[in-house]
């Protein structure tokens, strides 16, 4: 007779880590967020809270939800999987155990008056005719299956792209894959100025310094140079057989060299030579510039079904930005973290 499950809410400091990362490791359904390291990150940059929901029938650990507590000073108190990223939401052997993850969920979230239960889960790949008679501001999730090879990869890419690639050789870029702390320095450079200019508060330096030293060599970055100046960095995060890539930016005033197309493949060459099978080019909205770039890459959209939502938030956005813009670049990135904290996407 099986046993009965056993559902616990448990803080992420005081669990068994290594259990629930190897549980996430075996899961089918789990993407690079779900490991443990991000809930570590976000407790040690912003002070988050950070639990774990679980289910366990005798000894054996059968279902995961891990949660992150947002409660900024103004506005809504909530509990996201996950907070900064595309995914989370429940991994479970079976739907007992998925509804059981679900109910404990909006309980603990009742009992701590948070308002928002959010679960950032991924969902199915998107026909051709979905792409364009649907909403056409939708949110997706680009996802792409890799070639046995870096060189299989690169004989893949129709002629066009591969144009593009080695342009961006030619007019003298050159790339790097490092996993230093230094190159964090280096991404946030190239980042935290490409962030002004689109006119989004900035993620702290500490949050990606936490992300390095709690993912360590998962986490490498790739950095693209014209001479000694860094014109394109990303950040990738590889648990193995799937690879995301979170951040990405590239300089303004150089992007006609093409820095982003050497970017970009010196992440992808490198995470398939080393065995990921597939790459999550991370949100885009259907048709937009961003959505193009990463479909000539092989990238299909899968449904972001948690994506699809609107507001206040979203009508003030164009003013907020536009203001934003306008900051100098030292106040922008001294003002920025302190915001970015509580935005949760």
């Amino acid at each position: 007779m099986n046993a009965e499950p056993e559902v616990l809410v448990s803080r992420v400091s005081v669990f068994p880590l290594e259990k629930y990362d190897a549980y996430v490791a075996t899961h089918p359904d789990a993407s690079p967020y779900h490991n443990s390291a991000w809930l570590t990150a976000a407790g040690r940059a912003y002070h988050h809270s950070g639990w774990l929901i679980t289910v366990h029938r005798g000894h054996t650990l059968c279902g995961v939800l891990p949660l992150v507590e947002i409660r900024p000073p103004l506005g809504s108190k909530s509990l996201v999987s996950l907070p900064f990223c595309d995914l989370g939401g429940p991994l479970a052997d079976d739907d007992d155990a998925r509804c059981r993850l679900l109910e404990e969920a909006r309980t603990f979230a009742a009992n701590r008056r948070l308002k928002v239960l959010e679960l950032r889960e991924g969902g199915a790949a998107l026909e051709e005719t979905d792409q364009y008679n649907e909403a056409p501001h939708r949110k997706v999730r680009m996802l792409c299956q890799l070639s046995e090879s870096s060189d299989a990869l690169f004989k893949s890419y129709k002629p066009k792209l591969r144009s593009q690639i080695r342009k961006a050789e030619k007019n003298g870029l050159r790339a790097e894959i490092r996993t230093d702390n230094g190159a964090v320095d280096l991404f946030y450079q190239v980042f935290a100025g490409n962030m002004r200019r689109l006119g989004s508060p900035v993620h702290s330096r500490e949050w990606f310094q936490e992300l390095k030293q709690a993912y360590g060599k998962q986490m490498i970055v790739g950095l693209v140079f014209l001479g000694d100046q860094p014109v394109g960095a990303g950040i990738v995060l590889n648990t193995g057989s799937q690879a995301c890539v979170p951040w990405a930016s590239t300089l303004e005033q150089y992007n006609h060299l093409a820095p982003n197309m050497l970017l970009y493949w010196t992440l992808l060459s490198h995470v398939c030579d080393q065995g990921c099978k597939l790459f999550d080019f991370g949100r885009s909205t259907i048709g937009e510039g961003t959505y193009r770039f990463k479909k000539q890459w092989g990238a299909k959209p899968y449904a972001l079904p948690w994506a699809d939502q609107s507001g206040t938030a979203s009508r003030l956005r164009p003013f907020i930005e536009s203001a934003w813009r306008r900051l100098p670049l030292g106040v922008a990135n001294w003002i920025g973290p302190k915001l970015r904290r509580y935005i949760t996407l």
